[in-house]
């Protein structure tokens, strides 16, 4: 149980025995929310949690990544994390002190484990760095930033930012490093203090007959492959695995007793994952040792790049097309109104989100086939980093008050796809006229390490990703950052190489940048005309409820009247959705009408809307009116209304009274008929 505050998060971490058959790391980590943590009950239909929200999956995410790598690479056994909000402050967010508890959690388990690891939030208040800021305190920041780490350096970094300059950056995670050091000799203290022994990974023992083989058999011939730069990739492939067929047939043609042959019997996945073992192996060599990336690339250029925009009929609101190399996404701009904000059923206490990113990766895209499910974890993710990218962009709620949602769907996929849903986004929404602060563009780097040999690779490809040991990917603004996202698949990587990283991505991302402006170099002038126009404007909040009227009523006859969609916000802003602008402008002359206050004195043109025997109501502004007593509408004796005022009659009218139930008592007496309203 680790708590900061009023806090309290629940970590757990299972062994279980190895299954039959598993190559990998079989590891799930999972992030479970319960309302009462907040002293809320579950708003289903059922009254009790369902499946994960977003942002727990995107938690359960958070977990992963930074422990994934600090597990042995031959550990098959199941491993299980799981972590369960039990109690919520609304000072403190739980999702820092989940990733902290994985790793206390693992280190009670004794589950061999490269950490021990801990995770902080960093906030920028003025020029303050803030460690691990409330929920306040991160609305009101420059900066929202996780770093986890361990004592051989940083596994993790996930970021939004309000543009920042590169070296801000770079500062608040070393400051956020710094603490991490503390909680790590906590850890320490605590497994001294209980006893306990860490279990460290011992050193895999690979049969190297296989391994040793291969070398001997094909990696000269790999090599040449590896160095065919102008070749495509279907190509490459093709060839790589020509070769490993004809090893494959060698292997085969060995006499049944030798050693090689055994090493591969009985274990169908011995020989694919040795050959990708040496394949990896050679491919890293030749950067390190040559600086040339398969594809004939220097360490920092990169993929060729085409950007169009207004690819789909204007029916989609906005469309852009974004490629570089063979990763290719297409994303889409739908403008709605504030009623289309999605609403949060969970522990944050945002309860509504007015701008939606959705990543879709379909097999296609990397040339296979499976079922098509429900968005996965990576799907999500990749659509949160996205959405965290271009959000500090946005144009304020009170200029530009539409509900915003963007869809990518990656048409092929060789790396980077995250980073071209960025690119793509925001091509779509220059293309749909949102004012955008200014253009996003983004860049996944990469890095090599052996020793103390280092090499960073700028806009990394698949082959790339699988082949290194990091993912850092960098989005951002010509005058700064405003996303990052770092994965490591070894335990730790020093500040300086971090530092190094997001330096050589800022030209990587003003390159891709300046090919996008290339499409379209300023938001659209005009929207989408199938685009619902918005008019906002903001009224007395104690005058909502006369714009509501009796349940309902008032409203719903504006927006009859008008053909508008009409949203009111508690605080009072209203905000008007119709495609006919001047019926907007009408639906708001009406609410308006409706929410002058009146004082005694005023005088008024209007109609006359309806007559009874005792007087005549007038409209004195739009949907507000105000009744002439039959004793107000002449100096003399009136015996019938209708001997001076019908219905549809102009008349100029002057404010009796208010009496004190609101209502508007109007007189003609004394009033000359077409005078002008005061």
């Amino acid at each position: 149980m680790i708590e900061c505050g009023d806090t309290a998060v629940l970590v757990t971490a299972t062994r279980a025995n190895a299954r039959e058959g598993i190559d990998f790391l079989p590891l799930t980590c999972d992030y479970e929310e319960r309302l009462y943590a907040a002293g809320r009950i579950p708003g289903s239909f059922m009254r009790r949690e369902s499946r994960p929200p977003e942002r727990a999956t995107l938690i359960a995410r958070l977990i992963d990544r930074p422990i994934r790598p600090l597990f042995p690479s031959w550990m098959r056994d199941d491993l299980q994390i799981v972590a369960t909000c039990m109690s919520l402050d609304e000072r403190v967010p739980p999702d820092v002190l989940a990733a902290t508890g994985a790793s206390v959690a693992t280190l009670l388990a004794q589950i061999p484990f490269y950490g021990p690891m801990a995770a902080v939030r960093v906030g920028l208040l003025g020029d303050d760095f803030v460690l691990n800021p409330s929920y306040r305190e991160i609305d009101r920041s420059e900066l929202d930033l996780i770093v986890a780490g361990t004592p051989d350096g940083v596994v993790m970094v996930e970021a939004g930012a309000s543009q920042l300059p590169e070296q801000d950056v770079i500062e608040a995670i070393d400051f956020g490093y710094e603490a991490i050091g503390e909680l790590i000799r906590a850890q320490q203290t605590l497994l001294q203090d209980l006893g306990i022994k860490q279990i460290l990974p011992e050193k895999y023992q690979e049969d190297a007959i296989l391994p040793a083989f291969l070398e001997q058999e094909c990696a000269k011939e790999i090599g040449k492959i590896l160095k065919q730069f102008d070749q495509t990739k279907a190509e490459r492939d093709a060839k790589l695995d020509q070769v490993k067929a004809s090893v494959s047939q060698a292997i085969a043609s060995l006499k049944d007793d030798d050693a090689v042959k055994l090493a591969v019997s009985g274990n169908s996945k011995a020989l694919a994952n040795s050959y990708k073992s040496l394949t990896k192996k050679l491919m890293r060599l030749q950067i390190l040792q040559d600086g040339k990336r398969i594809d004939g690339r220097a360490l920092d250029e990169v993929r060729p790049i085409s950007a169009a925009v207004g690819v789909l009929p204007k029916r989609v609101h906005g469309s852009g097309l974004f490629q570089r190399g063979l990763t290719q996404v297409l994303s889409t701009a739908t403008l709605g109104t504030p009623s289309d904000a999605q609403e949060m059923d969970d522990l944050n206490p945002s309860n509504e989100k007015t701008y939606l990113h959705h990543y879709n990766f379909p097999p296609y895209s990397v040339g296979e086939t499976r079922p098509m499910r429900s968005p996965g974890r990576r799907e999500i993710g990749h659509g949160a980093l996205a959405e965290r990218a271009l959000l500090p962009v946005l144009p304020p709620k009170e200029s530009f008050p539409y509900v915003l949602r963007v869809v990518s769907e990656v048409l092929s996929s060789n790396g980077s796809t995250s980073m071209g849903s960025v690119c793509g986004s925001t091509l779509a929404l220059m293309d749909a006229g949102v004012p955008l602060k200014a253009p996003v563009s983004g860049a996944a780097m990469g890095l090599i390490k052996e020793g103390d040999d280092i090499r960073i690779l700028t806009d990394i490809q698949g082959i790339e990703d699988f082949l290194g040991d990091m993912d850092f990917k960098v989005a951002g603004t010509e005058k700064g950052i405003t996303a990052l996202q770092m994965d490591m698949k070894i335990p730790g990587l020093a500040m300086k190489t971090i530092g190094d990283a997001i330096n050589q991505a800022r030209p990587a991302r003003l390159h891709i940048l300046e090919k996008m402006l290339e499409a379209i170099d300023q938001p659209r002038n005009t929207l989408s005309p199938h685009a619902p126009r918005l008019l906002s404007f903001r009224i007395d909040p104690e005058l909502i409820g006369t714009v509501i009227g009796p349940g309902g009523r008032t409203i719903k006859g504006i927006t009859e009247r008008t053909n508008t969609k009409i949203d009111i916000e508690d605080g009072g802003v209203v905000t008007i959705a119709s495609h006919d602008g001047a019926a907007a402008e009408e639906a708001q002359r009406i609410i308006e009408g409706l929410t002058r206050r009146v004082s005694e004195g005023e005088v008024f043109t209007g109609a006359v809307t309806r007559v009874i025997p005792i007087g005549a109501f007038v409209e004195i502004l739009p949907g507000k009116e105000g009744m002439i007593h039959i004793s107000q509408l002449s100096e003399s004796r009136v015996e019938k209304v209708e001997d001076v005022v019908n219905v549809g009659d102009q008349v100029t009218v002057r404010v009796r009274e208010i009496d004190n139930r609101g209502r508007i008592n109007l007189t003609l007496r004394g009033v000359p008929q077409g005078e002008l309203p005061a």
